[in-house]
Order: C-alpha cells, then sequence, then structure tokens
C-alpha cells in the first residue's frame, strides 16, 4: 500500500506536550484503501497528539457525513458519522500491532502513519445494519418497499383458527388440564 504523505506525523521534531492535527476526509482518501462501498465522504478528523519524553498519546475524534446506500431498499443516504479513538504508541525493541489500542515502535523511529487508524475509525464507525432514515420513520416512497409490502406473508385472524381446530383436539387439550 502506497503511502498518504499528508498522514505521516513526524514526531521526533515535536516538543514536549499537545500538538493539534486536522484532516479532511474526502472520496480520493477511500479511493487509495480501494473501498467503494460509500459513495460520497465527508469527515472532519481532529487528532490530538501528546508527546511525553518515553511514549506518544493519540486521540482521534471523527466526525462528519459518509453517503451509502441503504440495505433494505438500496437508495443512498447520508449516514452521520461520529467515533473516538484512542491509542498510545511506545517504543521497544520489535514493531508490535497486535494490541489496537496499543502501538509499539522500535527505537529511532522517527515517524508514525495514522491513514489506516483513521480508515478503521470511519469503517467501524458506519452501522452494522445500513437503513434509510425514511424506511424506519415511514416517509421513504419507494418501489422496493412497496413490493416488500405486497410480498409479505398476511396473518391469519386468530378466532378464525380457532374455530377450524378440530373439536378432537379440544378434547385432548381438557386432557391435559384435569392432570394438574
Amino acid at each position: 500500500m502506497k503511502k498518504l504523505k499528508e498522514f505521516t506525523i513526524q514526531f521526533v521534531g515535536l516538543k514536549t506536550g499537545r500538538h493539534h492535527y486536522d484532516y479532511q476526509i474526502d472520496d480520493q482518501f477511500f479511493e487509495h484503501f480501494e473501498y467503494d462501498d460509500f459513495n460520497h465522504v465527508d469527515v472532519k478528523v481532529d487528532l490530538e497528539l501528546e508527546k511525553k519524553p518515553n511514549m506518544l498519546d493519540l486521540r482521534f475524534s471523527i466526525e462528519g457525513k459518509v453517503n451509502i446506500n441503504c440495505d433494505v431498499t438500496n437508495e443512498p443516504f447520508d449516514q452521520p458519522v461520529e467515533n473516538t479513538l484512542e491509542l498510545v504508541v511506545k517504543f521497544d525493541e520489535e514493531y508490535n500491532d497486535e494490541n489496537e489500542e496499543l502501538l509499539i515502535l522500535p527505537h529511532g523511529e522517527y515517524q508514525l502513519e495514522i491513514q489506516q487508524y483513521i480508515y478503521e475509525a470511519i469503517v467501524l464507525a458506519i452501522p452494522y445494519k445500513r437503513v434509510h432514515p425514511g424506511v424506519e420513520d415511514g416517509t421513504l416512497e419507494s418501489e422496493v418497499l412497496d413490493k416488500l409490502e405486497e410480498l409479505q406473508p398476511k396473518q391469519k385472524e386468530t378466532k378464525k383458527e380457532e374455530e377450524e381446530i378440530d373439536p378432537r383436539w379440544n378434547k385432548l387439550k381438557n386432557l391435559l388440564n384435569d392432570n394438574k
């Protein structure tokens, strides 16, 4: 995967303390990852990096909207996106990213690539089931919804079912009630 220069932070020259970075994420960012589930992306990422003498503490705040297709009707809609991610970066002998909240970089590293963390935070902020708000509140007019309503199984009335029950079954039910 090709590196994105604007998402590489060189932390060696930074003074100890807090540093802020702002990123505007758009469609090109996700084209880089070859992720095509989104029609349009407009997300703002606010990164607060706190440099300490022996570690880095990163806090990502993600807010914006992503245009996606509804799982029910396939109609596009804007899904609000909001997420936070905290990452601690420590230094040791070997690189290790097995823990999702802790990244270990080898001594001597001077920069940190954050594009993967931003990508994951946005994708994970999308609900598992993507439903158009108009489907949930009943205001969306769609041929797909009309067809689903037409094909929905109809429920029989319970009184008719009771009338159609063979009377011999009622006698068996009485046997169960008598044994109690």
